[in-house]
């Protein structure tokens, strides 16, 4: 459900923020224009919204400037902490992940950014359908995150990015649960949603799914 790739954001916490905003070469490309895809994800979303993979709690500020009350999952306790300082104490950041999770009120908004992918393909199924069950028509998920047109486009950006020497790039789309575009619409109309996607970079897309 994720939790494998657990320490390498416990490990990553502290520098994660210098990352974003593009002081590491490798994943300049990747996070290249994220305030507004945060931006972008909070003006997509609405009502009272379930966050997951808070992170340093980004994301969760967009939304709470636009109003929203948000319950944020975030499994790695050093990240929940960066959050935490950042954030209103009156906002709920809880352990859990995408598949293993509690709220206690009805979810407008499912969001999250730069994480889906650590879900296998049948988590992933296995979570869209979770979330058809817990939406109510009108309901949206809002996911941006790296995916991909084909799988040979898949392979493409590993090839680049070793030819480029960005090595720690390569292997991190090696390792992690990288998808396509086509699988994702194929899960989504299959639990009951519509959906878009809008690109932001060579990396990442905007998911917009609605519950019919």
């Amino acid at each position: 459900m994720g939790r494998e790739f657990l320490e390498i954001f416990e490990n990553w916490a502290n520098s994660y923020d210098d990352t974003v905003v593009g002081h590491d070469l490798e994943y300049k490309e990747v996070f290249r224009g994220y305030e507004e895809i945060l931006s972008e994800v909070a003006n997509r979303s609405f009502g009272h919204v379930l966050e997951f993979g808070v992170g340093t709690g980004n994301l969760t500020k967009e939304l709470l400037n636009r109003g929203m009350e948000v319950t944020g999952i975030e499994p790695s306790r050093p990240m929940r902490e960066i959050a935490e300082k950042k954030l209103p104490k009156e906002v709920k950041l809880l352990d859990g992940d995408f598949l293993e999770f509690s709220v206690d009120k009805k979810i407008d908004t499912i969001v999250s950014t730069y994480a889906f992918h650590h879900l296998t393909d049948d988590e992933k199924e296995k979570a869209v359908k979770l979330y058809g069950n817990l939406l109510r028509q009108g309901g949206k998920i809002v996911f941006a995150d790296t995916m991909y047109e084909s799988k040979q486009a898949h392979l493409d950006a590993i090839e680049k990015a070793e030819r480029e020497g960005f090595y720690n790039l390569a292997k991190d789309l090696q390792t992690e649960y990288y998808t396509t575009i086509p699988f994702l619409i194929e899960i989504f109309e299959k639990y009951g949603f519509t959906v878009t996607f809008s690109r932001c970079n060579d990396f990442v897309w905007i998911l917009e799914a609605t519950k019919q």
